[in-house]
């Protein structure tokens, strides 16, 4: 069978390569094309288009990339039509997946959806593209399988969460310090940044001028997949910051305490129990716009999962050198480290079972066979 798979940043590359790892499992003969990244690539899809030439992010940022995305919108249109696929399956990226998906449906693809568009969150009115177009949904938050189904009569699969996937109990590699020349006369600060350079350039002062205070700390930063070291060095050379790549678990692991983007990396954190402050900083018209369409408590997944606060979120405004310290200094009292591992535990006792990718991929190939 012929798949086509559309991811669009580094989580749906991470999470693609390990669906199309399963699906080959089932599927022997499976011929997969992917929009993605090294590890999809890696896993045995042929990649035609790297995420990171569509990684924009924010209202403001797609504007300046429009002229951009519509022509990857018609060459993606073009690429399905020459490889005519017995199954579309879009990870998430919805403001491109969902265009597509629009017109893959009036043509008879059958269309299916792995980690769904966060319209609980904004852009409700998403739904009845998603029902009109999209055949089967695979879910990976507990609450995400009750909110369609209660809300929109739409019928989802709660596959569990693939994070769950990547954790082993084991613990730092034993080279990770000489490796990266880290001392162990420290104890590490986690520095979680993003993915994308935009979202790091405006993040990075605030944390440089956070990390000067906390000398007794060392501070290590974990680069993205998509971004040369070299790239971060600008901003870090006169510091003692360190900077890792491909060991953010190790990392975490290693860390006392961890300085997180909002997104994926926040449930990682949680995951691994390393206590932690959400912090996000994006373009002033993206936030003012987001701020009033946006209907959500909270922005990081450790709050929305058990809707109540655990760990403090500072956005915008908020994102401070001062908040920042003081927020660090609370997370690093034993006492409350405690409190937010109890809850950390809470979490994954209610992300499901350790197969998200295994589950999603028989049931893509079992739809189309």
């Amino acid at each position: 069978m012929k798949y086509y798979l559309i991811a669009g940043e580094a989580s749906g590359d991470l999470h693609g390569s390990k669906l199309i790892k399963e699906i080959k499992n089932i599927d022997m003969h499976a011929n997969i094309r992917c929009w993605g990244g090294n590890l999809m690539k890696k896993a045995g899809g042929t990649l035609v288009k790297d995420y990171k030439e569509l990684a924009f992010m924010g209202f403001i940022e797609v504007l300046r990339h429009l002229k951009t995305i519509l022509k990857n919108l018609k060459f993606c249109k073009k690429d399905i039509e020459k490889f005519n696929p017995d199954v579309i399956v879009y990870i998430d990226y919805p403001g491109f997946n969902l265009r597509i998906a629009k017109w893959a449906k009036k043509r008879g693809y059958k269309n299916h959806y792995y980690i769904s568009p966060q319209i609980w969150a904004w852009n409700e009115n998403r739904i009845s593209v998603i029902k009109k177009n999209i055949d089967s949904m695979y879910v990976i938050l507990p609450f995400e399988k009750d909110y369609y189904k209660r809300k929109h009569d739409f019928k989802v699969y709660f596959v569990g969460h693939p994070l769950l996937e990547n954790f082993k109990k084991e613990k730092v590699s034993s080279n990770f310090f000489n490796k990266n020349k880290i001392s162990k006369k420290k104890p590490l600060i986690a520095m979680l940044p993003g993915s994308r350079k935009q979202e790091i350039k405006r993040m990075i002062k605030t944390l440089i001028e956070t990390s000067k205070k906390f000398l007794e700390f060392q501070f290590v930063l974990a680069a993205a997949p998509g971004i040369e070291i070299n790239w971060y060095k600008k901003f870090i050379d006169n510091t003692d910051i360190i900077i890792v790549k491909n060991q953010t678990y190790d990392l975490l692991k290693a860390s006392e305490a961890a300085i997180v983007s909002s997104g994926t990396a926040t449930l990682e954190t949680a995951i691994i129990g390393v206590p932690q402050v959400v912090c996000y900083k994006t373009n002033f018209f993206t936030y003012q716009i987001a701020k009033r369409l946006v209907k959500l408590k909270f922005i990081s997944l450790v709050n929305l999962i058990l809707n109540k606060k655990i760990v403090e979120e500072l956005i915008q405004k908020k994102f401070t050198t001062n908040n920042l310290s003081i927020t660090l200094e609370k997370i690093l009292v034993e006492k409350n480290q405690n409190t937010i591992k109890k809850e950390y535990r809470k979490i994954i006792s209610k992300l499901g079972a350790k197969s998200a990718s295994k589950t999603t991929a028989r049931l893509i190939v079992s739809s189309i066979k």
